[in-house]
C-alpha cells in the first residue's frame, strides 16, 4: 500500500496541501489538523514505572533468599520477576517514546515501539520458561536441600508484591498490548509465588525435595502458555494481519449491506498500527447516481461504528481506475 498522503497530513496546517497532482478530479480532504498517531495516555507511562520500581526491589530480595535457601521455585520465581522488571521497563521506554508526535519520516509517530517490546516480553518468557526445565530436571536427579522456612516467608511476601503490581497495572489501559503483557509476566510471578509456597509447605511437612523442581516445572509450562498468546498477537501486529476477530470478506459485505449507494467493495486491507488501532484501505464502485462525498463518508461512518476502524482510507474506481483518492481519515 502506498501511503503516499500521510507525510502531508502530518504537517496539515503547516501548509495548504499544494498536491493538486493528486486530485484530478477536484476532490478535497477533511481532515486538517487530524494525527495519525494514537494518543499514548501519561497514566500508562506512570503504572508500568511503578511497576517496575515494585519489582526491581522485590527481585532483589527474592534472588538472595533463593541462593541462600537453595530453592528452584524461588530463583525461578526471581528470574521471572528479572524478565517482568525488564518488561516493565521497556513498556516504560515505548510508552514514553510513544508520546512523540509524528515527523516528516514517522508519519504515524513512535506507537509500534510498544509492539515490539511486547513481542521481545513474549521471547524472555520462552527463554525463562526453557532455562527452568532444564535446571529443574537437574535437580530431579541431583536433589538440593532446601531451607523451608526462609523459603516460604519471602514466597508469601513475593505473593503480595505481585497482586500490588498486578492491581497497578490494571489500572492502566489494560487494551495495549503492552500493558497486557507486563499483566501476563504478572500473572506468572502469581503462579510462581503459589508454587513455591506449596513446595515450602510439602518440604516443611514431609521433607520430600523434588516438590521443589516439579512446581517449577508446571510453572513454566504456564509461562510458556501465556507467552505463545502474546507472541501471537504482537507478531500478528508486525506482520500488518487483520485484527483478532475480524474476516476481511465479511467486512466487505456488511459495507455493501449498510451502504445501498455502494454497488462493490475490492481490495479491503486492515492491519493495526498498534493494539487497538485498527486502519483499513479499500475501493468502492458506485451505484448509478450516488453522490460520491456522501457515499464515502458513509462507508466510513460505518466501519467505525461497526468495526472500531476510525482510520480510513477510501478510494472510488472511476471506469476501473484507482487513481482518485476522495477522503481520508474519519476524524475519532
Amino acid at each position: 500500500m502506498t501511503h503516499r498522503d500521510h507525510t502531508n497530513e502530518a504537517h496539515a496546517g503547516a501548509h495548504d496541501h499544494d498536491h493538486d497532482h493528486d486530485h484530478d478530479h477536484g476532490h478535497g480532504h477533511e481532515h486538517a489538523g487530524h494525527s495519525h498517531a494514537p494518543t499514548v495516555r501519561a497514566a500508562n507511562e506512570r503504572v508500568v514505572l511503578i511497576g517496575f520500581v515494585l519489582t526491581a526491589g522485590f527481585m532483589v530480595a527474592e534472588i538472595v533468599a533463593g541462593v541462600l535457601s537453595g530453592s528452584l521455585a524461588l530463583i525461578a520465581d526471581a528470574g521471572h520477576m528479572l524478565t517482568d522488571a525488564s518488561a516493565l521497563l521497556l513498556a516504560w521506554a515505548a510508552f514514553r517514546f510513544g508520546r512523540r508526535q509524528p515527523d516528516s519520516r514517522r508519519t504515524f509517530g513512535y506507537m509500534r515501539l510498544e509492539v515490539v517490546a511486547g513481542l521481545i516480553n513474549a521471547v524472555t518468557l520462552f527463554a525463562l520458561a526453557g532455562w527452568i526445565v532444564w535446571e529443574a530436571f537437574g535437580r530431579l536427579f541431583d536433589p538440593h536441600e532446601v531451607l523451608a522456612g526462609p523459603m516460604l516467608a519471602v514466597a508469601i511476601l513475593g505473593l503480595f508484591v505481585n497482586l500490588l503490581v498486578f492491581f497497578v497495572l490494571s489500572r492502566g489501559e489494560r487494551e495495549h498490548v503492552n500493558i497486557r503483557g507486563a499483566m501476563l509476566h504478572v500473572v506468572g510471578d502469581l503462579l510462581g509465588s503459589v508454587a513455591a509456597i506449596a513446595a515450602a509447605l510439602v518440604i516443611w511437612t514431609t521433607g520430600w525435595m523434588p516438590i521443589d523442581p516439579i512446581l517449577s516445572v508446571l510453572v513454566a509450562v504456564l509461562v510458556l502458555r501465556a507467552a505463545w498468546g502474546l507472541f501471537r498477537s504482537s507478531l500478528n501486529i508486525l506482520l500488518e494481519g487483520a485484527p483478532s476477530g475480524l474476516v476481511v470478506n465479511e467486512l466487505a459485505r456488511s459495507v455493501r449491506a449498510a451502504v445501498p449507494s455502494v454497488a462493490d467493495v475490492r481490495h479491503v486491507h486492515v492491519w493495526s498500527i498498534t493494539s487497538g488501532r485498527p486502519v483499513a484501505t479499500l475501493e468502492i464502485e458506485l451505484a448509478a447516481g450516488a453522490d460520491p462525498a456522501a457515499t464515502t463518508a458513509a462507508v466510513k461512518r460505518q466501519l467505525a461504528e461497526d468495526y472500531g476502524i476510525d482510520h480510513a482510507t477510501v478510494e472510488i474506481a472511476w471506469g476501473g481506475h484507482r487513481d482518485c483518492v476522495l477522503e481520508r481519515d474519519a476524524v475519532p
